[in-house]
């Protein structure tokens, strides 16, 4: 049975830990990422993780077969270089996977945080037994995943299925990337906290006003709190959360005709409060034949989706390269293995 290490690399945090095909993880650690310090020390410190967490699950290095990395994009999957993820400063054209590749001894395979997340969703969590998945994460930012008719949907540069970035209001509020109306600029759980703190600086009278530090430690978990004990800027800013979110996940049911829709990330952790109006508002903006096919559920992996995706990352590339020189084919890419056809 193959087992590989798998790295979790962000802004926020990095982790690690041992994880075979059935899923089974072992030798989970974690630690603060320090990102600001840039990414010579993060990636020594990534490094010292992993030695430790396969130390921990009581495997020696050689005995694994390969290294699986999530990571925030833009990236180039092919090469292993890290493309100036905003979440990781300093990060320019870093080649992380020759990197630890050259630190660990094992083959390196890499791809961004949600791919990973989707396929390790498609593996080992609610996504299980779906030939057509999307994974929307809404967190920090807001990405996505797809896997199309059982296999990982890359795109010609490896960086599909940016559902952060597909517009719902054309003429709507701007984003970082340049455009207007993205999601991942009002329904992030930043996009959440920036609209509650504009809005009691601005005046508006809610009990968000009272946390202690002021308006600039609202969170997004904060809002969701508020909402749910009624407070009213709290209700509106949560409605229009779920409003814009709803037609996001409209989009994707709409483009990629999925069996399943599932929703992750920090800001899903509210439960019923999101989801059931997100729900509601998607499948009513979806054409008839999606709806009666799709199921919009919560991801199941939680706090461990980000290693177990990094995992499923190199399983599927270890089982595609396997795959390809059984048929002599020479062009590898992700699949998303034991789907059923």
């Amino acid at each position: 049975m193959r087992r590989v290490l798998a790295l979790d690399v962000g802004g926020t945090k990095i982790a690690a830990g041992v994880v075979s095909e059935a899923g089974e993880l072992t030798g989970w650690l974690r630690e603060p990422a320090r990102s600001e310090e840039g990414p010579t020390p993060m990636i020594e410190r990534l490094v010292l993780l992993g030695r430790r967490s396969a130390q921990a699950a009581g495997a020696a290095l050689d005995h694994l077969d390969a290294v699986g990395v999530g990571c925030g994009g833009p990236l180039d999957a092919r090469a292993g270089v890290i493309q100036s993820p905003p979440n990781l400063p300093g990060w320019v054209d870093v080649p992380l996977g020759p990197l630890l590749r050259d630190a660990l001894g094992l083959p390196v395979h890499i791809d961004n945080d949600a791919n990973a997340a989707v396929l390790g969703e498609h593996r080992f969590g609610a996504g299980r037994g779906a030939t057509n998945l999307v994974y929307l994460t809404i967190s920090t930012g807001i990405g996505g995943g797809v896997i199309a008719d059982g296999r990982l949907l890359w795109g010609e540069s490896g960086n599909a299925a940016e559902l952060g970035h597909v517009s719902v209001a054309h003429d709507g509020w701007p984003c970082h990337c340049g455009r207007r109306g993205c999601p991942e600029a009002f329904a992030s759980g930043t996009g959440i906290a920036r609209r509650a703190c504009e809005a009691v600086e601005a005046g508006e009278r809610s009990a968000l006003a009272a946390l202690p530090g002021g308006p600039a430690a609202i969170t997004a978990e904060a809002v969701a709190d508020a909402a749910r004990a009624g407070d009213p800027l709290a209700t509106r800013i949560w409605t229009q959360t779920t409003e814009v979110l709803g037609a996001a996940v409209a989009n994707a049911l709409n483009a990629f005709n999925p069996r399943r829709v599932i929703l992750g990330g920090g800001v899903t952790r509210s439960g019923d409060l999101l989801l059931e109006p997100v729900r509601r508002i998607a499948l009513s903006q979806t054409l008839g034949p999606q709806t009666r096919d799709a199921d919009i559920v919560p991801a199941e992996l939680g706090e461990r989706t980000g290693v177990l995706g990094a995992a499923a990352v190199a399983l599927a590339r270890l089982e595609e390269a396997a795959a390809a020189t059984g048929a002599g084919r020479g062009d590898v890419r992700p699949v998303a293995a034991g789907v059923r056809r």
